[in-house]
């Protein structure tokens, strides 16, 4: 089943994120409570669990979804394919916008004396997430379905 795992949100820039079970979107303001909340468009950022746990296994490290900088984690979702697409998560629908490519700070973040920025960058490109427009406000939860619209 496809389906929401955890819900992230950073109240303001170079803030950790943090967990919460559920969280309000608006098709104009994106995700409340967030840091990008009121930026234009409204675009909130997916990742799925399974990427995570790839990467962790062909890095060796042990990277917790919250810590990629996405909002919300997936499971069970092929998330590349939904780019272009709509696509439903609770009340609300979201449009694929374009693959959420790693940077150099995510990269520098997670690096280790192991593991070079230029590595995790490298690991996580076309399998970081993906960024989507808001198409219409209303409530996600961790369990929330993920389908299409």
């Amino acid at each position: 089943m496809s389906m929401i795992e955890a819900i992230c949100l950073s109240p303001e820039h170079g803030a950790p994120q943090r967990e919460t079970r559920a969280a309000q979107v608006n098709e104009t303001l994106g995700l409340l409570g967030d840091r990008y909340s009121g930026s234009a468009p409204a675009v909130v950022s997916f990742i799925a669990a399974e990427e995570v746990e790839a990467f962790n296994g062909r890095t060796g490290l042990s990277v917790e979804p919250v810590q990629t900088g996405r909002n919300i984690v997936t499971r069970g979702v092929e998330l590349n394919d939904l780019v272009g697409k709509r696509f439903r998560v609770g009340d609300v629908v979201f449009e694929g916008m374009e693959l959420c490519e790693p940077c150099a700070t995510l990269g520098s973040k997670l690096s280790t004396d192991q593991v070079s920025a230029k590595q995790i960058v490298r690991e996580l490109t076309h399998r970081a997430g993906i960024r989507a427009y808001v198409k219409s406000a209303g409530d996600v939860q961790v369990g929330s379905a993920v389908e299409a619209a």
